[in-house]
């Protein structure tokens, strides 16, 4: 029988053909390409022609064709709709995927061949991209262990390989917290519970297969039930249920996992000569070492911890008010903010959310692509691989650029969280290819279905990061898209947010559920003033999640990792009615793979960047201004990774920037 995952694809756009797909089919293909990429690494490695740009660096892009194809589908789906035969397949690629790349990495004929080159690299006539590219080639090379021998390079093999399955295991026991835990709630439980809640609820009641409402973990249901559920013992039980994801004991606890995962990034370090991880993870990216992430860090958490303890006095006399005595806790943060929002401002979420509608703001992110790039999006009628899932062709001046996948409501096949992928990324070697770009979100699903504001920013962060992959032009595949240093990427997806802000913009999307009327002027006065309210309870949540991160890899891997944070947040008085964002058990970004590790810094390293970019365009006339998107364009959202971040930014707009704008933007830099 043919494989489909193997065979060429005739579908609209080349997609892959969904509606033919099996699991079955994903070991086969895995093998096959794997055994192609080996016998193309061979042919590579053997070649007895001297090295040559084409041969050996062009080769390499090229040898992997059918595993960026087959891994491309995988991995999407596993993320998006995960089941038990895709969990299995996930628990047997990681070895697999890992020796791979290792044995890639230690093949010391492959390797001289690429060192060969960059010692003549003067002399090659290469052009700026290829330059580029050979440099990150032997760079990778030689920080995957490439001029490691013997021992030690079995070693480093061996802790790769490891690493590849705790990454795994880490990822699937947290789907299982949060797909298996849900609280029932009785129609009393509903009280003072605004509409939009008690519709998801209730959905998210059906997902589950119960007859009534319950509160799930997903992050779009839970956080509006922490800010209106007045019955403080259920706000209590639901957040320490959220808190204790991957720490519940048993076969899905990730304590373990997590201690195992630093000892073993610490020894590779240290196989690789680094003092650290967070030393030689840090070398590649803009920041370059730990001591310039955290002077960051704790430039913008002395004034963010400042303004939440002032919130905190403020929040405190309203428990008080209500005769609760005792303590603010973390379950009670967003419920008394909430009402203090509502006082402060005139403003509450129940008001705001029938103005955002899901498919108001898919349009709104649309037009406001199209404004700034011209782009067109027109809807697909094509399999796809699931029902939530819609595409939509990308286009410009009648030209194909791209296929968009939005896959955006909560379910219990999802892993939490939002993000975006490329089924297949943009290059011109080989052919003009383009790209499949995929958002992900988990928004409660109702009908319609009404966003938080909070929410609409998601939508429109992640789809930044799909126009920094969909308007990609370059050659290699290697630099396409958000192949850029981990502390640069968020700026075109952060950057965007701001649009969402622009007055125009609300005026034309923003628009009641019912009704359909535009949001009041003075509700959108109320709203935009209120840009900055809570920041600093939303600051020290995320910073105190960054500062554990780098303390974790920035000297001796901690034995024991829970003991660790709680020194961590004990050094830098960590507020009590504030949880980290992320705590360990569940620190995805830090422990679901190498993505993040040492850099979950790199939200507020690209904020410093994304509120000086949208200034450039303030400065420039509006919003919109059209020099200003095309030169965002070119040197930065079509460049890849073509040019170390710094020079692209400084191309961009004259400069880098400094911490100011940053603290400005989030209302922190006159914090008491």
């Amino acid at each position: 029988m043919t494989n489909p995952l193997l065979t060429d694809w005739t579908t609209p756009f080349a997609l892959p053909p969904f509606d033919v797909i099996e699991d079955a089919h994903f070991a086969p293909a895995m093998e096959a390409a794997l055994e192609e990429g080996r016998a193309a690494i061979r042919a590579i490695a053997e070649n007895p022609e001297a090295p040559t740009f084409s041969n050996t660096i062009e080769a390499l892009e090229l040898a992997d064709a059918t595993l960026d194809r087959v891994a491309g589908v995988f991995y999407n789906l596993a993320g998006s709709d995960s089941n038990e035969a895709r969990q299995a397949l996930q628990r047997e690629f990681a070895p697999k995927l890992s020796a791979y790349s290792s044995e890639i990495t230690n093949n010391a004929a492959l390797f001289a061949r690429i060192d060969d080159l960059w010692q003549r690299r003067d002399d090659l006539g290469l052009s700026d991209e290829q330059m580029r590219v050979l440099y990150l080639t032997h760079r990778g090379f030689a920080r995957s262990g490439a001029a490691l021998e013997g021992a030690a390079r079995d070693r480093l093999t061996e802790v790769k390989s490891r690493l590849s399955v705790l990454g795994t295991e880490f990822t699937q026991n947290l789907l299982a917290d949060e797909r298996d835990w849900f609280m029932q709630l009785t129609e009393a439980d509903l009280e003072g519970l605004p509409g939009f809640v008690v519709a998801a609820a209730r959905e998210a009641g059906r997902e589950k297969g119960q007859d009534g409402p319950v509160v799930t973990l997903s992050r779009s249901l839970i956080v509006p039930f922490l800010q209106f559920s007045p019955r403080r013992d259920l706000r209590e039980t639901a957040y320490k249920a959220w808190a204790a994801r991957g720490m519940n004991g048993g076969a899905t606890d990730n304590r373990g996992i997590a201690a195992e995962v630093l000892a073993l990034r610490a020894e590779r370090a240290t196989l690789l000569g680094y003092d650290s991880f967070a030393a030689y993870k840090l070398e590649t990216e803009m920041a370059g070492t730990p001591e310039a992430v955290r002077d960051l860090l704790m430039a913008v958490w002395e004034p963010a911890k400042a303004q939440a303890e002032a919130d905190a006095v403020k929040l405190t006399a309203m428990l008080h008010a209500d005769g609760i005595n005792g303590a603010l806790e973390a379950w009670d943060w967003r419920y008394y903010s909430e009402k203090r929002r509502a006082a402060e401002h005139d403003l509450n979420e129940a008001e705001l959310k029938p103005y955002f509608q899901l498919d108001a703001m898919i349009e709104a992110a649309f037009d406001c692509a199209n404004r700034l790039f011209g782009l067109e999006f027109a809807p697909l009628d094509v399999p796809l691989y699931h029902p939530d899932a819609r595409a939509w062709e990308v286009t410009r001046k009648g030209q194909h650029l791209a296929v968009f996948i939005g896959d955006y409501f909560a379910r219990g096949s999802k892993r939490s969280g939002a993000w975006c992928s490329a089924m297949r990324s943009q290059k011109k070697l080989g052919g003009d290819v383009r790209p499949i770009v995929v958002n992900v979100c988990n928004f409660a699903k109702g009908d319609p279905c009404l966003l938080s504001y909070d929410d609409a920013r998601t939508l429109f962060h992640e789809f930044g990061h799909a126009l920094h992959q969909m308007l990609s032009d370059v050659t290699y595949g290697s630099i396409s898209g958000t192949s850029v240093a981990r502390d640069f990427v968020e700026l075109p997806s952060q950057l965007y947010e701001h649009w969402l802000e622009v007055p125009e913009v609300l005026e034309a999307h923003a628009r009641h559920a019912e009704t359909g009327e535009a949001m009041p002027r003075a509700l959108l006065d109320r709203l935009l003033a209120a840009q900055t309210y809570d920041m600093g309870f939303q600051t020290v949540e995320y910073v105190a999640s960054a500062l554990v991160d780098l303390d974790f890899h920035d000297g001796a891997a901690p034995a024991d990792p829970m003991e660790a944070q709680a020194e961590t947040l004990a050094r830098i008085g960590m507020p009590h009615a504030i949880g980290m964002r992320h705590a360990t058990p569940h620190f995805a970004h830090v422990f679901a793979g190498d993505g993040y590790s040492s850099g979950y810094y790199s939200y507020m390293w690209s904020e410093v960047m994304d509120a000086d970019a949208f200034a450039a365009f303030e400065e420039a006339g509006g919003p919109f201004d059209p020099d200003t998107a095309a030169k965002l364009e070119r040197f930065i959202l079509s460049a890849g990774g073509s040019q170390e971040a710094d020079a692209l930014y400084t191309a961009f707009r004259g400069r880098m920037p400094g911490v100011e704008a940053l603290l400005k933007g989030r209302g922190l830099d006159k914090a008491a």
